[in-house]
């Protein structure tokens, strides 16, 4: 994508970012490199998320190839449309389906995260407060109240879970923002933010007979969708990165109870069934691929997110279908990349460069006699050392960057093993288990009475 250079304002805040792998708007567009056809993708899915539709992608790349920075600025861009976005990494207590409040607790991790435009985390009172703004101007011309107008516009929120209840809570945070009832607020928003854990705190607070429960949180993101747009919005895109955590749960039953979510939602968007909300998973190819413990061990998600078979036998990458694989790097964009990172960090002017184009090439031959060519297929440590070398330059100009260059260590970026980090159980229909060692053990499936298959 040809995006305009947007020059950062605080050279060393963009530096301190680009280590700790957060990118702020000002540098995105310009230190994107290499993915201009999965970018094209994934405005089309934006575009089509503002036109009332919706959208499901998962984004499949090794590690250090560059997905969490995909997301990052598929998030940005669809700010920048007037999006609503939500991201979440997944994890063993943050996943789609749990019966002991992992559901909810990704819910809660979205809902901390919402952003739009001009708020860019913790944004959920901010979307509300546009809501009742617009319900106030509405009042004046028409002359209804304010209540009235709210209920007439979330009336069609009434045929979803939970919508009731969600009206009922937009109308107490209006009457506490009347009121000037900060308390009454907060519980309006820690209701939407599904922090409730009981019923009972949630009537006592609020007056309201339910709350986000773990079998309901894509139930409420739909909800939620519905009411950005009804708040002026263009809809909801949700974010969740780190997809292999969900191979990694040792319950089979559990496994496909996660993966059968993630099929509804596949559903729903192909079918038509929910209007602006876009959902993008980030994930390696074994969380995908994997036919024992992957996407793929579930036949349903096989068929609808396996390659094209026409575009693979003439190598040709096809990216209107559901998954994206981010191609490799070149070499070339590997040296474009990081002239762009150097002029990020000079602040757009070139008389700072700390490096000159020669010890590009040299920190690069350097990077490829230590690992080879994973220097540029997975950048991501390739990246983190070039910053540390201009940040050693910074401090100490009068070093010298080929003696830098010269001991710089770089190492490669290795995946976790699964079964290093947890002691795997493969469990049976029949509520029996094998252990590692081999031993059959018996099985209490709290989390899933039956799946399919």
């Amino acid at each position: 994508m040809n995006a305009p250079i947007v020059r950062a304002k605080d050279r060393d805040t963009v530096l301190q970012a680009l280590r700790a792998g957060v990118v702020p708007r000002t540098g995105l567009h310009l230190i994107q490199v290499g993915r201009a056809r999965e970018v094209r993708a994934m405005l089309e899915d934006i575009e089509r998320m503002t036109d009332g539709g919706a959208a499901a992608r998962f984004v499949i790349g090794d590690y250090g190839s560059g997905k969490t920075f995909f997301l990052t600025l598929v998030r940005m861009i669809g700010q920048e449309k007037g999006l609503v976005t939500a991201h979440a990494d997944l994890n063993p207590d943050r996943r789609l389906h749990g019966a002991q409040g992992q559901a909810r607790s990704l819910y809660q991790e979205l809902m901390r995260n919402l952003a739009t435009r001009t708020k860019p985390d913790a944004a959920v009172a901010s979307v509300v407060e546009r809501f009742i703004t617009s319900a106030m101007q509405d009042s004046k011309q028409s002359g209804a109240a304010v209540e009235t107008i709210i209920h007439t516009k979330l009336h069609t929120l009434s045929e979803l879970t939970n919508g009731y209840d969600f009206a009922e809570v937009i109308a107490k945070y209006y009457a506490a923002y009347e009121q000037g009832d900060e308390a009454l607020k907060g519980n309006a928003v820690r209701w939407l933010r599904g922090e409730f854990t009981t019923k009972t705190d949630a009537r006592n607070a609020l007056g309201v007979r339910s709350i986000v429960e773990d079998e309901a949180i894509y139930d409420q993101l739909k909800l939620f969708a519905r009411f950005t747009r009804l708040a002026g919005y263009k809809g909801l895109l949700v974010c969740c990165d780190e997809l292999v955590n969900l191979l990694k749960i040792p319950h089979a039953g559990a496994r496909n109870s996660n993966y059968e979510q993630i099929l509804r939602i596949v559903n729903d968007v192909l079918q038509g069934s929910v209007e602006g909300l876009g959902f993008v998973f980030g994930g390696t190819p074994e969380s995908l691929m994997d036919v024992r413990r992957g996407l793929f061990s579930y036949a349903a998600l096989e068929t609808r997110l396996r390659e094209n078979a026409f575009a693979k036998a003439r190598g040709v990458d096809d990216v209107s279908g559901p998954v994206i694989r981010l191609a490799s790097l070149s070499a070339e964009d590997m040296y474009v990349l990081l002239t762009k990172l150097r002029y990020v960090q000079a602040s757009g002017n070139s008389d700072r460069y700390l490096l000159p184009d020669e010890a590009l090439h040299a920190f690069l031959s350097h990077c490829n006699n230590r690992i080879g060519a994973v220097y540029f297929q997975t950048p991501r440590n390739t990246i983190r050392t070039f910053l540390d070398l201009m940040a050693v330059l910074e401090v100490s100009p009068t070093s010298s960057w080929t003696d830098l260059i010269a001991s710089l260590p770089v190492d490669i970026d290795l995946p976790p093993k699964v079964d290093d980090e947890m002691a795997e159980t493969e469990v049976s229909a029949g509520g029996t288990s094998r252990a590692a060692n081999g031993e059959i053990q018996e099985h209490k499936d709290d989390e899933l009475t039956s799946f399919r298959l």
